[in-house]
């Protein structure tokens, strides 16, 4: 039962090997989880799972084995115990609940039907009104109608399942989907480096420890500064235009990165950099902020991130006067070179799918003026730059 179900993991895109299946039987073979689904759930995905992105596909995959079972030999071998049916049961009943299920003649009687009829069924059931399967309406499956009924996998349909034997706990963590500010603080934890600053506010256990054990038992408390993310982020953000849709995903991205780093400043440009910056769109054609005194405020230890979809007009890139809001003395081509001039580690965060980009030259010139570092606005394509970023 295990193989298959690691086969299903595999093939879900759940990164597992050998060693973890081993450690899963070992689990098992001590008794870590017994006759309980959700202890076996959680054991198996704090065993078989070693990142939290991949927490959606572990539960849909665990969700489609026991749904596509083409028979239920696998149950019936485990022997499910009855005092377990009866507590997953009852633990959840409301009175109402508990009012529909003496219909059936009361839950010994649904309980005692069920393992009746896995026992008796050989094979995958669809509709009708007896056995274990899909539509009609058996008591016991998915997909079909009866008010009392046991949902084994499957979708509801008519929401009057008893039970429900299918879960999914975490959501939106694959990889491979747009971010939010969950997400995206998960992501960016990649880009870390702590460092004790500030006032001595923290326990320090194992000097208090060490101390104490010194001054022959008398308490001796020893405090440090606490432990901060040390490391310095630039972060630019294209606002108006074509950036319009992408609104709501770096407002999300901007929370998550001021609550990650503590040394962070923020900037706004709209399509492409030149002499000038802003922090406060209201005020951007009053109060706009040198490039030039950004290079020399802020040291060549920040890492510098540009969020924008690089989707313009080439020539506004390449050439002076190129901005469509004012006249530039110097190409963004020019100035995107002295700032990587300046720092060492530069990345351009696109949300435009990749897929996308090579219909757009600007943006293929815009990956090029970073170095490749272009990486798409999805929890891989930000791992991958914070990756790159923490080197």
């Amino acid at each position: 039962m295990l193989i298959s179900f690691f086969q299903v993991l595999k093939r879900a895109g759940v990164p597992v090997s050998i060693k973890e299946l081993l450690d899963l039987l070992l689990a098992l073979k001590n008794n870590l989880a017994f006759a309980n689904i959700d202890d076996f759930y959680h054991l198996s995905r704090t065993i078989m799972v070693k990142d939290e992105k991949y927490f959606d596909k572990f539960d849909r995959a665990f969700g489609a084995y026991f749904k596509d079972l083409e028979t239920l030999e696998d149950v019936i071998e485990s022997m499910i115990p009855e005092d377990w049916l009866r507590h997953e049961f009852t633990k959840q009943l409301s009175e109402e609940d508990k009012a529909k299920i003496e219909s059936l003649g009361g839950l010994e009687k649904l309980i005692e039907e069920f393992k009746k009829r896995l026992e008796e069924q050989k094979k995958r059931h669809q509709g009708g009104n007896k056995w274990v399967g899909t539509g009609g309406t058996s008591p016991f499956g998915h997909s079909g109608y009866h008010p009392e009924g046991m949902r084994v996998g499957g979708e509801s349909k008519n929401k009057k399942a008893v039970k429900v034997w299918e879960k999914r706990d975490y959501k939106n963590l694959d990889d491979s989907v747009e971010l939010g500010t969950r997400n995206i603080k998960v992501a960016m934890r990649r880009l870390r480096k702590f460092a004790r600053t500030g006032a001595e506010e923290e326990l320090d256990m194992d000097d208090t420890i060490r101390s104490t054990a010194h001054n022959a038992g008398l308490l001796d408390i020893k405090m440090v500064p606490e432990r901060h993310n040390a490391v310095k982020v630039l972060l630019f953000f294209d606002v108006g235009g074509s950036m319009d849709p992408h609104i709501k995903v770096c407002e999300e991205m901007f929370s998550a990165a001021r609550s990650e780093f503590k040394h962070m400043k923020y900037f706004y440009f709209h399509n492409f950099v030149y002499e000038s910056v802003w922090s406060d769109n209201v005020r951007r054609h009053n109060e706009r902020l040198q490039m030039l005194d950004v290079l020399h405020k802020y040291s060549s230890d920040y890492k510098v991130i540009f969020i924008g979809d690089a989707s313009m007009s080439p020539y506004e890139i390449l050439q002076p006067g190129g901005s469509v809001e004012h006249w530039n003395e110097d190409s963004g081509e020019m100035w995107m070179r002295r700032l990587k001039e300046t720092y060492d580690k530069v990345i351009w965060i696109n949300p435009v799918p990749p897929e996308e980009w090579h219909y757009t030259s600007s943006i293929d010139v815009t990956n090029k003026l970073v170095e490749g570092h272009m990486y798409p606005l999805t929890v891989k394509g930000l791992e991958e730059g914070m990756t790159y970023l923490s080197k």
